[in-house]
């Protein structure tokens, strides 16, 4: 075949940390990009490198290189040096929508900073797309892509282009790496003895799948310096084949071509996510159960800064507060770079796995102090003087992260001072002391009475900060309460103050029978096994054997789950210790304690509360044993058997028949039948049907059989093993990795509510759920309050299907961002109102940008809006 032209894509992929810590692949990155930027500077003919997509691999570079920052501003400015678009190659199905968002956000700042962003949404290694990929390239302005694993192997994926429609009707053009990858050209030699053999097995690879006459070369690999005779390689290749053209491109250059030459247009169409590539490359899906424990501490993390801290303090902005973006930009890059494909993933060294989980902690420190500083703004408590005026009466600020009014049920702990602990030599000082903890109620600001029910006590230490005063150490006695709280807005605040103590009222609420919790929505039984029977008192629906524990063998590693020859499942018999912890009226509780295994034991905290059909659960598991996978599964009923259920996934959610595969016809790599989820799954027929759900991310199984079976564990001791029938050969480079076994305690908060098809479909039901379940009205205890006065917050986004997920400060200047999805296939009549009106309201894309001025109704309290079928919506307020 002639006249095609070739455009050799010169790169590198640098996995920033792998099977070798962070500080190690960094030490290789600095004489790389050294020789790198020497090079372009010295041979115009090499016309352009790509760096991986990523910018953190500059932000690296430039905290050891500050000198360098012209010479890489130069060449990037001349597209010499192609950056981002991304700040780090995350893996794009386990950590949330937002975090996604962020991460672009931060890739455009910094390129932009640095001279230019590669306008391609470039995700070389990923393992696997969201359905969401497509409008995320469009949000932030992008309309091409390159990718690798989750696409190939099936008819119709025969060529390199494709167009990817996203779940809101718009197209990226997609270029599809080969099966060999981005490292397809890494090996070409400018060597005329030698580069006719090696360039007729690229050529073979690249031609039979060319949808048009541009075809890309990529010439890079894992952690590889640049080509070093490029322009030579490109001229003995015009030497075999001088009927065909051969091009050092920019990858921009080479789309901007195909796209003239016609081949977009008879791109093949794909929809949905793409997570099947089994005949193709491997896929490896088994990571979304690797290291399971440290993705849960990363799903809490995220949802503290993402859900609670970033909220705050654009509220506490909005309202005359401190701007603390810095603040929230340093924690969200430290999030994001523990997002990296292969850390989030689970498949690394023990050493990678202890800094993520470090940086993990870090966030959820900063989450801590941010939504705290913010907080006190919005209510106007100034700790400094709290402790200049000497004592002061405490108040418990409640606070609604979500974006409707919610009254109801609120768990808070509240503490009481018994005496100071003095810290250092006690000179003169006289130690105060007193009662501790008296019984109590709750009263509102118009002083209606609100009794509470005390869920348990303990003595303890509290820590009072002030700017300008070090630390106060105090014994406290601490009280956990469940209380009815008032309506509270949308997004906005309420204080509530102490009482004389009020007896709880008799009639409806919730209460214990024995080993059941009951209220008028449900009743939940522990069942000998440890697992739930679940009865829906609406529709009659009784489900049992819930979250019934099973564990078999894994002789896999932290790729891919292999079951071993001669595997045996052992499901949890009892018996079960079972202690009332809770008796109601307001909140029951019942804790079960038993040994799975010899070497894996179950806690098991059960919970009701009187106004909701949620029956929350929390699991500790101690895990003593290797090579094997923990499950719980949960049987809904052979009506439910050709259903599939619905999964939460980025800004939507993914609908997933059984996987039923021959492994004999997937000779590469058997495919997993596990499936990731964020936040929650659900199935339904008429009015039978459950949901699970989940703080963050997990991974479950759905069978043929109609039962949900969640993976809470998996045990294996090695980053990469070649002897798999699973998936033969190494995956990554064989590394010991102990502690990916799992050894110790961990702990998993889940929560069952019965749902209806209907209330599935109506697409934010789900969403409710979950946000009352893991994000409710919050109770902030001030001991040392003092006279508050709460901003007007109320903020609420109405429309069905309309799911709300974000509020934050606007990249630049002084506006609040909104964002909410369509979650069904629908046009949806939105709005949001606001309590105290608002001067200007603008819809932008994610990134920001393209403002689009909306009408304010009501004197600014109202703006409408329309979002398509599954579209994401970002507004602008100020």
């Amino acid at each position: 075949m002639s006249g095609l032209i070739f455009h050799l894509i010169a790169h590198t992929h640098w996995d920033r940390e792998w099977y070798l810590p962070r500080a190690a692949f960094q030490s290789r990155l600095l004489p790389m990009l050294d020789d790198l930027i020497e090079r372009l500077q010295a041979d115009a003919g090499v016309r352009s490198f790509l760096l991986d997509g990523q910018t953190v691999l500059l932000e690296d570079y430039l905290r050891a290189r500050p000198e360098r920052e012209a010479d890489i501003k130069a060449l990037v400015k001349t597209g010499r040096l192609q950056i981002g678009p991304w700040y780090v190659l995350a893996d794009e199905l386990i950590p949330s929508g937002e975090s996604l968002v962020r991460n672009l956000l931060l890739g455009a700042a910094d390129a932009e900073r640095l001279g230019g962003r590669l306008d391609v949404l470039y995700s070389p290694d990923a393992f696997g797309h969201p359905a969401i990929w497509p409008v995320l390239a469009r949000e932030f302005g992008m309309k091409h892509g390159v990718l690798w694993r989750g696409l190939g192997g099936e008819p119709g994926q025969e060529r390199d282009l494709y167009r990817w429609r996203g779940p809101d009707g718009r197209d990226v053009l997609v270029w599809h790496l080969p099966p060999a990858g981005y490292e397809i050209g890494a090996a070409l030699p400018a060597d005329a003895d030698r580069l006719p053999a090696a360039w007729h097995r690229v050529r073979a690879a690249l031609v039979e799948r060319a949808a048009g006459k541009h075809i890309p070369v990529f010439v890079g690999a894992d952690h590889h310096a640049a080509h070093p005779q490029l322009v030579r390689l490109r001229d003995l290749l015009l030497e075999l084949e001088p009927a065909n053209a051969f091009r050092i491109s920019r990858l921009d250059e080479f789309f901007q071509a195909a796209a003239e030459g016609g081949s977009a247009t008879a791109a093949p169409l794909k929809t949905g996510e793409l997570r099947w590539s089994y005949r193709y490359t491997w896929t490896l899906q088994g990571v979304h159960g690797t290291r399971a424990p440290f993705k849960r501490r990363h799903g809490q993390a995220e949802l503290s800064l993402e859900r609670v801290a970033e909220p705050l303090a654009a509220l506490a902005r909005r309202y005359g507060g401190r701007d603390r973006r810095p603040l929230l930009e340093l924690a969200w890059r430290t999030l994001v770079r523990a997002q990296f494909h292969d850390t989030i993933a689970g498949c690394t060294s023990d050493a990678v796995a202890q800094a993520a989980e470090r940086r993990v902690a870090d966030v959820r420190a900063q989450a801590g102090e941010i939504a705290r500083a913010a907080l006190h703004d919005l209510v106007a408590h100034d700790p400094d003087a709290a402790r200049e005026r000497g004592p002061i009466e405490p108040a418990l600020v409640l606070w609604n992260p979500g974006a409707r009014p919610r009254a109801g049920i609120v768990v808070a702990d509240v503490t009481f001072f018994r005496r100071d602990v003095l810290i250092g030599s006690p000179g003169d000082h006289e130690p105060r002391s007193a009662r501790g903890y008296e019984p109590f109620a709750l009263k509102t600001r118009d002083g209606r009475v609100l009794p509470v029910q005390v869920l348990a006590r303990r003595t303890t230490t509290e820590r009072l900060e002030a700017a300008r005063h070090y630390p106060d150490e105090d014994e406290v006695d601490q009280a956990r309460i469940a209380f009815r709280s008032p309506a509270v807005p949308g997004l906005g605040l309420g204080t509530l103050t102490l009482g004389a103590a009020a007896p709880l009222p008799r009639g409806e609420g919730v209460q214990v029978r024995g080993r059941a919790l009951e209220n008028r929505f449900v009743e939940v039984a522990l069942e000998s096994s440890g697992a739930l029977t679940l009865v829906d008192r609406r529709s009659g629906e009784r489900y049992a054997g819930l979250l019934r524990l099973e564990d078999a063998g894994d002789a896999g590693d932290t790729y891919t789950y292999c079951p071993p020859v001669r595997d045996r499942m052992t499901r949890s018999r009892g018996p079960i210790t079972v202690r009332r912890l809770a008796a109601g009226p307001l909140v029951a509780a019942l804790e079960a304690r038993w040994q799975v295994l010899r070497d894996v034991a179950a806690r098991l905290v059960v919970q009701l509360y009187a106004d909701s059909p949620l029956v929350r659960c929390t699991l500790d598991i101690d895990n003593r044993a290797t090579y094997h996978r923990l499950r719980a599964r949960l049987p809904l009923g052979a009506r439910l058997a050709d259903v599939s259920p619905v999964a939460g996934a980025a800004f939507g959610a993914a609908v997933r028949p059984a996987v039923i595969v021959d492994p004999a016809e997937y000779p590469l790599e058997t495919p997993a039948r596990t499936a990731p989820a964020h936040r929650f799954v659900a199935a339904a027929r008429a009015a039978r049907g459950l949901a699970l759900l989940a703080p963050g991310f997990f991974e479950y199984e759905w069978t043929p059989a109609g039962d949900l079976v969640v993976t809470l564990l998996r045990s294996v001791g090695d980053l990469s093993r070649a002897d798999l029938p699973t998936r033969p050969g190494h995956a990554g480079w064989p590394t010991p990795t102990p502690e990916a076994q799992c050894i110790g305690s961990t702990r998993m908060d889940w929560a069952l509510a019965p749902v209806s098809a209907a209330e599935i479909e109506r697409g934010e039901a789900v969403p409710h759920l979950w946000e009352d379940a893991f994000l409710p009205v919050q109770g902030w205890w001030l001991r040392d309050a003092g006279t508050l006065t709460p901003a007007p917050a109320d903020v609420t986004l109405e429309g069905t299907g309309l799911v709300f997920s974000a509020v934050k400060p606007a990249q630049a200047g002084s506006p609040m961002v909104l964002r909410c999805y369509n979650a069904t296939g629908r046009k949806a009549a939105g709005a949001w109102r606001f309590g105290d009106g608002v001067k200007s309201a603008h819809r932008v894309r994610a990134d920001e940008r393209e403002s689009v001025a909306l009408v304010l109704e009501q004197r600014g309290n109202v703006v409408r809006f329309v979002a398509e079928p599954h579209e994401i919506v970002t507004i602008l307020v100020t």
